[in-house]
């Protein structure tokens, strides 16, 4: 006895291989092997089930058969999920007065109710909690009730974001204006996929990675955009577009870093985590915390609203400042975290990190003969020292001579004996991060100084490229698969690897007129082509984990 929306999250959800309720069980094919085992176990053992003897109409939950069936489950190893049920009931009633107790305790919830309100994330941000969830629940329900897919309206959200795109490329007012409108009817969409998904019960690999890709392809095709209708009216701003994607794609690592080197870390307490949960039970400040961080939704509104009432260059400077102040907050945050914390990371976290390097054949090479010496801080600060010398030599050498690929080159060395020993210093999840900002910016700024007609754009798309592939990877570690294949790694040069590669671009093409944007097309052609390809064979295959955000968005 209970309600449907309780048998509704037992029996349909595709993620566990096995979840129950009292007296409801079901089983996908991969623990069936386990399921034919434990129920063998069950007629093989003694008492008055194995016996034959029926069970009483008025025995106790424990002895319903799908319940020691689910123990049986457990013993031999396969995780029987039990979903949280908060006020929803699922009960096998003991007796006329606990069926009773149950009956009042169903009629006195609404079961439509607590499923429209589970379809939200637990936790999310301000706009999104405050000005899209509240309607956006019910657009979720009304897909249902028609029989649409989260995958189709995942669909949907990209289309409208690409139409806003091209909007915003025709550099008019009216386009603008309405390129802003779009851009939030898109985020309603992203928000309508996820609760469609969570609402129904319809998860599936090709929907995660859907979600997981689509929302940075339609920000950085809408920076595009904005760039092209800037540039219709005689203003140049794909540098502060490029910009605001290297700003925006490493404050995604900086997260995806840090909580991958800390989530299942031992003695993982600190200082400044006992402050923070502190901070979070004052109901104001966890959302004045949750929108200075700019996450997906403000920051998606705060675009929408500057692009109908202001210019690409402001929107962009706008951007630039917002996400650089919350880049700096939330970085020194976790800084402080880790300094102050007495963690012992495990092996899984300084592997996850060392997939997250991104670490190519020059990478490799370096690790082995040139290893660092062991310890608490070596290893960011040999990346940083790298990082910062190939940066500052695409800022300030010539760009017809060599010196930058003599840098690019020593960035290589410094990268591979930074990851020459396992990363599980306090500090030692900003290496990737570092490494991103290495690579990106250096192609911002040789291509910047280059004063090569279209090198920017083809830059743009070389960074976006090069981004996919680490939010593929991200993705995959979240989802528990490891890292992209090495031989993939391996091709696409890793980051020093492509780093040297442009450096060498620019120095022997940046004075051939359209050449070096003719080379930095093709390697962005190039590289987009192979870790696209290879991404949707892994996430439409049978192997790909079906990850879902249910935390804070990015």
């Amino acid at each position: 006895m209970g309600h449907t929306h309780a048998l509704r999250l037992a029996l349909t959800d595709p993620r566990f291989p096995a979840a129950a309720v009292t007296g409801a069980l079901a089983v996908q094919a991969e623990a069936r092997p386990a399921l034919t085992r434990a129920l063998a176990d069950l007629a093989g053992s003694a008492g008055p089930a194995a016996a034959g003897a029926p069970v009483a109409v008025n025995a106790p939950a424990a002895a319903v058969l799908t319940d020691r069936v689910c123990a049986a489950l457990a013993d031999g190893g396969t995780a029987v999920h039990r979903p949280d049920l908060g006020s929803l009931v699922a009960t096998v009633p003991a007796g006329p007065e606990a069926a009773f107790a149950a009956r009042k305790a169903v009629d006195a919830v609404d079961d439509e109710a607590v499923r429209l309100r589970t379809a939200v994330k637990s936790r999310d941000g301000f706009f999104t909690t405050f000005f899209i969830s509240p309607y956006s629940r019910y657009i979720a329900r009304w897909c249902a009730r028609r029989g649409l897919t989260p995958n189709q309206v995942t669909t949907a959200s990209l289309l409208t974001a690409l139409i806003a795109a091209g909007c915003a490329a025709t550099g008019t007012r009216g386009g603008f204006v309405a390129a802003g409108v779009l851009l939030l009817l898109s985020f309603v969409l992203d928000c309508t996929d996820g609760q469609l998904a969570r609402y129904s019960l319809q998860y599936s690999t090709l929907g995660a990675w859907l979600d997981a890709t689509f929302d940075r392809a339609k920000e950085y095709a809408y920076y595009a955009g904005l760039a092209l209708g800037a540039a219709r009216g005689g203003d140049d701003v794909w540098a502060l577009a490029l910009g605001a994607m290297v700003l925006q794609t490493c404050r995604h690592v900086v997260d995806f870093s840090f909580n991958e080197a800390n989530h299942d870390a031992t003695g993982n307490t600190s200082p400044t985590a006992a402050l923070s949960g502190k901070l979070d039970s004052v109901g104001w400040t966890v959302w004045v915390r949750r929108m200075i961080v700019l996450p997906i939704g403000e920051r998606w509104a705060m675009i929408a609203v500057l692009t109908a009432l202001t210019t690409p260059r402001t929107v962009f400077y706008v951007l630039l400042i917002g996400c650089a102040f919350a880049a700096s907050y939330t970085t020194a945050g976790r800084v402080l975290r880790s300094l102050t914390r007495r963690a012992t990371r495990t092996d899984r976290a300084a592997r996850a990190l060392a997939e997250l390097a991104d670490s190519g054949p020059l990478a490799e090479f370096f690790a082995k003969v040139a290893p660092i010496r062991k310890g608490a801080f070596t290893a960011p600060v040999v990346a940083l020292l790298g990082a910062a010398a190939v940066v500052a030599a695409a800022l300030t050498q010539d760009l017809d001579g060599w010196s930058v690929t003599l840098a690019a080159a020593i960035y290589a060395a410094f990268s591979g004996a930074a990851v020459g020993r396992p990363l599980k210093g306090p500090l030692d999840w900003l290496v990737p991060p570092f490494f991103r900002a290495a690579e990106y910016c250096t192609v911002l700024i040789l291509a910047a100084r280059s004063e090569v007609d279209g090198a920017l754009p083809a830059a743009f798309g070389l960074v976006a490229a090069v981004a996919y592939h680490h939010y593929d990877t991200v993705y995959r570690i979240k989802g528990g698969s490891g890292a992209p294949p090495r031989w993939l790694v391996r091709l696409g040069g890793g980051h020093e690897g492509r780093t040297l590669v442009v450096a060498v671009l620019a120095a022997t093409l940046a004075d051939r007129g359209t050449d070096f944007t003719l080379a930095l097309t093709a390697l962005a052609a190039a590289l987009a082509l192979l870790v696209v390809v290879e991404s949707i064979r892994f996430w439409v295959s049978s192997g790909a984990p079906a990850v879902h955000d249910e935390g804070e968005p990015a």
